[in-house]
């Protein structure tokens, strides 16, 4: 009998096989998303039921004949119908499966037909109980085992005679339990597979509608910080003036600004510039970046005659607003073109380096004060220089001077310092761009990691 069970077994197991497969394919389809939400349409349901219909056919037709009876796995294509689709989609397919089984007869025919029916409407009850939905893994697999546990109980009520029934029951009904459960258990772990595949696939979705979202945001705020530069910087005389900003992401917080302080009454031989650099990068940096720019302008008007008092005051808003720990290097100066020459501040900012027309030497403006947002009641000095004919000046953050090769090497401010010294005779346009291809080549493939902004200003 051991043998005979286990050979059934086989048999039936490889059965079931097949009928998961179809049912695999039938997953893949289109309109599988409206089951899996529980929305079936009457032509769904319609091939829902001509599939496992079929599938039922399918399992009587392969099954084999013991002691009268046929050993068979009809009722798994009902109830895999009734548990996916509802009780039509059940009842549907198990009245095909049960109308073949009737054709072929024999002392089982009542049992067999009514458990089949019942299968595929038992099944559609569980699927209503769970919200139009399959009930999953353990339900399933429980549900098929009660069947086929109903099925051989109403073979020993209503197959006749009772001895026959008895050893056809004592001889399939392992084997029959096993192979349902068997290929109930493989089809639920298909239908939570591909449950899973939608869930990741909307999560994916979903992210990808936010990351859009997203960069369509940084695209406004880059366009937006870029409104904050200047569009052009005025002329001065005496002064050739260019500026640039290569931001490492989207938004940045280096800036850098002109203030025309004519527009307050003293005159147009008169030029504010502005170079900084706010710690961090991204949006928070943009956003302080804003607020610093800002907060100097206003006090640039109003403190119009000492740098060391517009950066003074700038200092003791930017901290008493900053909650973050941000805070900024910054380079303030008063270009005045009477007599070339600029009275400036160094709040904790690269010194910018100056290269002498006369004979090619450097001198640099270093630190009159610490980065503001750090103290609030920091102290300021201004210092004034003289600019000789044909210098240059070059204010910078330290995206230049930190910018790093794919052996890590930092560009450092010696290389800067030939590069300026090499196109010191063009203009100052020609010397940003002359500065920058000089970083470009020096780091090769290696990815920006901080932003780059740069002012020249060459007496003329």
């Amino acid at each position: 009998m051991a043998i005979t069970i286990l050979s059934s077994l086989i048999l039936l197991i490889q059965m079931a096989c097949v009928i998961i497969v179809v049912a695999y394919l039938l997953t893949r389809a289109r309109f599988f998303e409206e089951i899996l939400e529980g929305r079936l349409t009457v032509r769904t349901q319609a091939i829902l039921i001509l599939v496992f219909g079929a599938l039922s056919i399918y399992g009587t037709a392969g099954g084999f004949e013991i002691q009268g009876a046929i050993i068979n796995i009809r009722d798994l294509g009902p109830m895999v119908g009734g548990l996916l689709g509802g009780p039509v989609v059940g009842v549907g397919a198990g009245l095909i499966g049960a109308a073949y089984r009737g054709s072929l007869g024999g002392f089982t025919v009542v049992p067999c037909t009514v458990a089949t029916v019942l299968a595929g409407f038992l099944g559609g009850l569980v699927w209503l109980a769970n919200h139009r939905r399959f009930p999953g893994l353990v339900v399933a697999v429980t549900f098929a085992i009660l069947m086929e546990g109903f099925h051989m109980l109403l073979t020993l009520v209503l197959a006749r005679p009772f001895d026959q029934a008895v050893a056809v029951v004592s001889a399939v009904a392992l084997p029959m339990i096993l192979a349902n459960a068997v290929g109930m258990c493989i089809f639920a772990l298909i239908i939570r597979n591909r449950e899973t595949e939608r869930r990741v696939q909307a999560e994916r979705d979903t992210l990808l509608r936010e990351v859009e979202r997203k960069n369509a945001e940084l695209v406004i705020a880059a366009e937006i910080q870029q409104s904050f530069l200047p569009d052009a910087i005025p002329r001065i005389e005496h002064f050739d003036i260019a500026a640039k900003s290569v931001m490492a992401k989207e938004v940045g917080g280096d800036f850098f600004d002109v203030i025309p302080l004519e527009v307050i009454r003293m005159g147009k031989d008169r030029l504010g510039i502005l170079i900084a650099d706010v710690s961090g990068k991204g949006i928070p940096a943009a956003l302080f970046m804003a607020l610093s720019r800002i907060v100097v302008r206003v006090n640039a008007t109003w403190f119009r005659e000492e740098p060391a008092e517009v950066i003074r005051n700038a200092n003791a808003t930017i901290t008493a607003d900053s909650k973050s720990g941000m805070f900024v290097t910054l380079f303030y100066g008063i270009l005045d073109a009477q007599n070339r020459s600029l009275t400036y501040v160094n709040a904790g900012h690269n010194p910018p380096l100056i290269c002498h027309g006369a004979d090619g030497t450097f001198t640099d403006l270093p630190a009159t004060g610490m980065a503001l947002g750090a103290v609030p009641d920091a102290a300021y000095t201004s210092e004034r220089v003289v600019l000789g004919a044909d210098d240059v000046m070059v204010l910078y953050t330290d995206g230049i001077t930190e910018a790093e090769n794919s052996r890590q090497e930092m560009y450092g401010e010696d290389r800067l310092r030939e590069a300026i010294a090499r196109a010191r005779t063009l203009p100052s346009a020609a010397i940003a761009a002359a500065i920058l291809e000089s970083v470009q080549g020096f780091t090769g493939v290696t990815p920006q990691s901080d932003d780059i902004t740069l002012m020249v200003v060459r007496t003329v």
